[in-house]
């Protein structure tokens, strides 16, 4: 009898310490933070929560590791459940969103969502604390990357520290890349496109850490051309309908040598980031005129409404 007590007393302390070392680990797993999930849920249904979107109420997030194809995302979900140039209107589309490093245009890197289509920042927010004032009319041109409560946010490339979510003044909630908003433009009809680089001067594509993409050009405020040093020759142009970058209707070109405009003797401005031709023509005929940089009024060039090719390098 004595022996069977002395089997059952070191059975129990057996399984209290087995107890006790479940405890520990999770204890550690917590201590790191809380974001990163513990070994045994690692796996394609690991939640990890992002304290900017908690703090915006939208609840637990699930971060990723690698494309949503990669985990079998549904059709018609998520980024591929939005046309391009409009907005994530239905549950579904809101249900995940992908947040890739890649190249588009002459943008490298930059970052692009599931559906392969450019994301960008805007001058006039603010990342710290990450607010958004594109509301409206502007919404509407640059629909803002939005996630639902309990969504999945799938990264390549981009560190999920770097990702957040803040809720808009409409109750939505719109995802941040270094603490700066992202939005599509709705003139990007195609994957890589990279219409909205540039466009009146505050709008840029988003580097994985939250920067302007773009060879520097972020951070040089638009100029005459007159009196402007030598550049280094353009490899991207956005012309506008409008003078002064006015956000009515643009359309960006990108690439060497010539290149024919879509809507050619339309545009009244542009933005660029160095040294490029412009001609009267298509395929690089007629009256020609080397800019460098910007020009907010192509009319005090002779060029309104008069460009219809122009040649990098």
């Amino acid at each position: 009898m004595f022996h069977k007590r002395v089997a059952v007393v070191a059975a129990l302390a057996a399984a209290g310490a087995l107890t006790l070392t479940a405890c520990g680990s999770n204890d550690d797993a917590a201590g790191s933070g809380g974001a990163t999930s513990s070994p045994a849920a690692s796996g394609p249904g690991a939640k990890a929560v992002a304290g900017e979107g908690d703090r915006a109420g939208v609840g637990d997030l699930t971060f990723l590791s690698g494309s949503a194809k990669q985990h079998g995302a549904q059709a018609g979900t998520g980024d591929w459940a939005t046309a391009a140039g409009a907005q994530a209107s239905t549950p579904a589309a809101r249900s995940w969103v992908q947040l890739s490093a890649s190249k588009a245009g002459a943008l490298n890197p930059v970052v692009v969502n599931g559906a392969g289509f450019t994301l960008y920042r805007f001058d006039k927010d603010t990342a710290s604390p990450s607010k958004s004032t594109c509301d409206g009319a502007c919404a509407t041109t640059w629909p803002p990357v939005l996630v639902a409560p309990g969504s999945k946010i799938f990264t390549e490339g981009v560190k999920k520290s770097a990702v957040g979510v803040i809720k808009r003044a409409d109750g939505t909630h719109q995802v941040t890349v270094g603490g700066w908003p992202v939005y599509r433009f709705s003139k990007d009809t195609r994957p890589g496109d990279t219409n909205g680089q540039g466009v009146g001067g505050t709008w840029f594509g988003v580097t994985p850490d939250g920067k302007k993409a773009g060879q520097g050009s972020a951070n040089r405020p638009p100029a005459s051309e007159a009196g402007r040093p030598p550049a280094s020759p353009a490899s991207s142009v956005v012309l506008f309908d409008d003078k002064n970058f006015a956000d009515n209707g643009a359309q960006g070109l990108a690439g060497k040598g010539c290149q024919n405009v879509f809507r050619d003797d339309v545009a009244s401005s542009l933005t660029t980031t160095g040294t490029l031709k412009i001609w009267s023509e298509a395929n690089c005929k007629g009256k020609s005129k080397v800019v460098n940089g910007d020009v907010a009024d192509l009319a005090t060039i002779g060029f309104d409404n008069t460009i219809s090719s122009v040649f990098f390098g």
